[in-house]
Formats: structure tokens, C-alpha cells, sequence
């Protein structure tokens, strides 16, 4: 029960962050449709491909679009280790496009040790690059979720989980380094058929801002996971 105390408290004060004199408020709607499989000797391999329209300024624009994939191995149970490429294109109205590319590592852990529900955390360290940019940024990211079954074990769950954002260095693209944003989720993941699963609900974001002047974005978020 210790690890889990230790969880909430860092949950808070990612919630908690930044403290800002004004903030900007947003409607914006989350899609993301990810599918993963396994490979190689006992399944012990790993992959994912996904695709995230965002839209935002209350639905009426596209904010972003990311495809993103990766390979990993398991290296003990429920630990997995992944190297992930990403592309993120912007749309600018009536202008240039901004494209993003990223490299990333990700450490994914499922915490052992509960009786019912489950505890897990992802790990990412990005390597980024902007076409409006010549600098590269390194990012972590770090995402704690817990879900737990309403019924049965394998119907519909309670969902929850917090993931804050920290950037290393300041890049001419982005002039300023440390707190990145952080998102804070609530929902539902459903069953859909085999181990496949969609999880609707509420995503909070706070980006920070130059200024002190930090931005809330209200997301209706829908992702379908199928898991072949």
C-alpha cells in the first residue's frame, strides 16, 4: 500500500501544477484508435500502431494529427521496454503546415501486488523536432493509471490516470525548458470483443504558457485499443 500512497501524492502535486495568474479554457474532442499485437518466441515481443485526430477552439479545428508506433520486448513480467518513432503534423490556417517528429523510449510496468484492479505506469523520453525549428528537445513523460472493475473482472472498469510533462531544455522553438503540461483522465474502459477495448470519458490538459499564462483544454476523449 506504500507504492500506492507514494503514487497519490506525486498525482497531486502533478494536478496541482502549474499555479498561474489566468488560464484560457477550450472544448476540444480526442480520438485515438490504437492496435497491438505480439511477435516473436512465447509472445515475448511487442508492438503498437496508432493514429490521434485532435480537434480544439470548441471542435471547430483540427489542432493536430500524430501517427506513432512502436517495437518492444518484455523483459519480466509486465515490464515491457519499447523504441517508438512519431510523426505529429499541425495544420496552420492558411499558412504552412508545422510537422513534429519524434523519437521515443518507453518503459511500460503493470505494478504487482493488488488484490483486485490494476495499478501500471508508463515511462516515455522523447527526442523531438520541429519544421519551424532547427534545435532538438528532450521530453519525459510520466503516466500512472489505475483501473478497477465495476462487476466482473472482465466487464466494464473505472478508469483513472495522471501523466505530467517535463521538458529538459530550452529549444528556438519552444524557448524555455521545465514544466511542460500535465493531463488528468476519468472514464470507463469497455470491453468490445477478445481483449479489445475502447475508454471514453473526460481529459483535463494544462499546457504551460510564456507569461505565467497557462491553457485548460476540456477533451472529450474516445480511444479504441484492438488488441489482436
Amino acid at each position: 500500500m506504500s507504492s500506492i500512497r507514494h503514487i497519490t501524492v506525486i498525482a497531486t502535486l502533478l494536478a496541482a501544477t502549474p499555479a498561474a495568474a489566468e488560464t484560457e479554457h477550450d472544448l476540444g474532442g480526442w480520438l485515438n484508435v490504437t492496435v497491438q499485437g505480439h511477435w516473436g518466441k512465447n509472445g515475448a515481443g511487442a508492438w503498437f500502431a496508432e493514429v490521434q485526430p485532435r480537434l480544439q477552439d470548441d471542435l471547430g479545428r483540427v489542432d493536430q494529427v500524430i501517427l506513432r508506433g512502436a517495437v518492444g520486448y518484455k523483459v519480466a513480467r509486465g515490464l515491457t521496454l519499447y523504441q517508438g518513432y512519431a510523426h505529429v503534423v499541425m495544420p496552420v490556417s492558411g499558412g504552412t503546415d508545422i510537422g513534429e517528429d519524434r523519437t521515443f523510449q518507453q518503459v511500460s510496468w503493470v505494478i504487482p501486488g493488488l488484490a483486485r484492479g490494476e495499478l501500471s505506469s508508463r515511462t516515455r523520453f522523447e527526442q523531438r523536432w520541429r519544421s519551424d525549428g532547427h534545435d532538438m528537445q528532450l521530453r519525459a513523460r510520466e503516466m500512472v493509471r489505475f483501473e478497477y472493475p465495476l462487476g466482473r473482472d472482465d466487464g466494464v472498469r473505472a478508469l483513472t490516470s495522471v501523466e505530467g510533462f517535463w521538458a529538459f531544455n530550452s529549444v528556438d522553438w519552444r524557448p524555455r525548458s521545465g514544466f511542460d503540461q500535465v493531463r488528468t483522465f476519468v472514464g470507463a474502459e469497455i470491453p468490445i470483443g477478445g481483449t479489445s477495448t475502447v475508454e471514453a470519458g473526460y481529459l483535463n490538459q494544462i499546457i504551460d504558457r510564456p507569461g505565467n499564462n497557462a491553457r485548460m483544454n476540456h477533451n472529450i476523449s474516445l480511444s479504441v485499443f484492438w488488441r489482436l
